[in-house]
C-alpha cells in the first residue's frame, strides 16, 4: 500500500505542481518558457520558487494525514491538492502584494530585463509563503 500511496501522490504533486507553474505564468507577465529558453536566469530563480515552495507545501499536507483506506487515501489527496491551490493563490498575493508596496521597480519589468536579483527575491516571497501556509497545515 505504501508503493501505490507514494505513487498516487507524486502524479498529483507533480500535476499540481505543473498547474500551479502554468497559473502563475499566466498572471505574471512574463513569458517564462521563452525566458528560459533564453537563459534568463532570474525567470529560473522565480521557477525554482515555485516548484520549491508548492513541493513543501504538498509534504505538508501529506505529512498532516494519516493514510490507511483507499476511501482516506482519496481525501488525503483532494486535501493535497486544496493546499496546492491555496499555496499558489497564497505566492500571487505575496507577488503582487510585495510589488505594489515596492515603488522603486516592478518585478514584472525585472524580470523581463534578467535581473537575477528580482527573480532570487521573487523566489524568496514564494519559499516565505510556502513556509507560512505549511505552519498552518502542520
Amino acid at each position: 500500500m505504501v508503493a501505490l500511496e507514494t505513487l498516487v501522490y507524486l502524479a498529483v504533486g507533480l500535476t499540481v505542481m505543473m498547474i500551479g507553474y502554468f497559473i502563475i505564468d499566466l498572471l505574471i507577465p512574463v513569458d517564462f518558457p521563452k525566458e528560459i529558453q533564453e537563459g534568463n536566469k532570474a525567470v529560473g530563480w522565480v521557477s525554482a520558487g515555485i516548484y520549491a515552495g508548492l513541493g513543501f507545501i504538498i509534504r505538508s499536507a501529506i505529512i498532516s494525514i494519516t493514510v490507511s483506506e483507499a476511501q482516506e487515501l482519496l481525501e488525503g489527496v483532494i486535501s493535497t491538492a486544496m493546499f496546492a491551490g491555496i499555496g499558489v493563490v497564497a505566492f500571487l498575493i505575496g507577488y503582487f502584494v510585495v510589488d505594489i508596496i515596492n515603488r522603486k521597480f516592478n518585478f514584472g519589468v525585472e524580470l523581463g530585463k534578467k535581473n537575477e536579483a528580482a527573480g532570487i527575491m521573487i523566489f524568496g516571497i514564494f519559499l516565505g509563503v510556502a513556509f507560512i501556509v505549511s505552519g498552518v497545515i502542520q
